[in-house]
């Protein structure tokens, strides 16, 4: 969008004037809301917006021409450093509050010559405003905000590829996202597109304390209350998800003990093993297997066991099958 004049112009800019026509002067008794704060080339303009969407500061031309002030912004610069002085202890809302009410009373005599100020400052922008669209700096201002534009949303989309890209699990939610920021600059576009047509700089603040600006209000509460509920729900996934891992931990100790008593079994066994090798190797220290004159020792007694039962169960030697009887029967294997 095409932004021009300073901070405090583009909040406070020009509006027709319903009073010249009113006798009664009703319009002139509530304190200006957004349809002062649009400027006009003459057309009916519906001043209403899309509720619940911030309107943004965009970058400004400094070639462009100064926005033009309503007769109430202008009253508000008059009065408001007087009005400061005399009550140094309101803030800038109350003080905001009493000027829109001053205004509002103000007689029709001395409110005219802030309008009429308003009209010619509004003349002169208009005359200013169609000389500057025929220039190079205006084609150009608008040609690097359409590309700033579409640099935005190609950076957009790439990172939201990259992003899917790394994280699949959030792939409805980051298409969707996608599509907002599509959607977003279409609109932005048409916005553009009928600002240029109609001759008009949007980036206007909202009066405080008019419809609009409690309008704006109550939708900024029903967003709050909307994120609220979110937090609320987020904080529910997040007690169930403490839940699974508080189980988790209890089976992990679970596994954990039960691991700590099989180690002490393996112990216990390793123990008993070793005890059954001694008293072997102990008995059968002085049996000399036939053939190889072996004999029983630590290291070599489970071999010893597995050669002699093989002799055992060939039944050839009687004598060495007696003398393992003999043995075994005076062998103790408690211990």
């Amino acid at each position: 969008m095409e932004q021009v004049g300073t901070v405090e112009e583009n909040s406070e800019t020009n509006t027709k004037q319903p009073l010249k026509n009113n006798k009664t002067g009703s319009s002139d008794e509530k304190a200006p809301d957004s349809s002062e704060n649009h400027g006009t080339t003459g057309k009916n303009r519906n001043t209403s917006w899309n509720k619940g969407k911030k309107r943004k500061k965009g970058p400004k031309d400094s070639t462009a021409p100064k926005q033009p002030l309503t007769g109430y912004v202008r009253y508000l610069n008059d009065r408001r450093e007087v009005l400061r002085a005399e009550n140094p202890t309101l803030q800038f809302a109350e003080i905001t509050k009493i000027l829109a009410n001053e205004w509002s009373n103000l007689p029709m005599s001395k409110k005219q010559q802030y309008l009429d100020a308003a009209d010619k400052d509004k003349e002169r922008y208009n005359r200013e405003l169609d000389a500057y669209k025929q220039t190079d700096a205006y084609k150009e201002f608008t040609k690097s905000q359409q590309l700033e534009k579409k640099l935005k949303l190609e950076n957009a989309q790439k990172k939201e590829i990259e992003t899917n890209s790394n994280n699949q699990v959030h792939g409805v939610k980051k298409e969707k996202e996608q599509k907002e920021v599509k959607d977003k600059s279409i609109r932005d576009d048409r916005t553009f597109a009928q600002n240029e047509k109609d001759g008009e700089f949007t980036n206007f603040d909202i009066p405080i304390f008019t419809e609009e600006f409690l309008d704006h209000n109550k939708n900024r509460e029903a967003e709050l209350r909307q994120l609220r509920k979110s937090n609320t729900d987020y904080e529910q996934q997040n007690a169930v998800l403490q839940k699974h891992i508080e189980h988790m931990k209890s089976a992990i100790e679970k596994l954990e003990s039960e691991t700590s008593q099989q180690r002490n079994h393996n112990v216990a066994l390793q123990k008993h093993l070793d005890h059954l090798r001694s008293t072997l190797t102990s008995a059968f220290s002085t049996v000399k297997l036939p053939g190889t004159k072996e004999v029983a020792t630590i290291q070599t007694i489970d071999t010893y066991i597995g050669s002699l039962h093989s002799l055992l169960l060939e039944n050839n030697n009687h004598s060495l099958v007696k003398n393992v009887r003999e043995i075994i029967a005076r062998l103790n294997f408690e211990g």
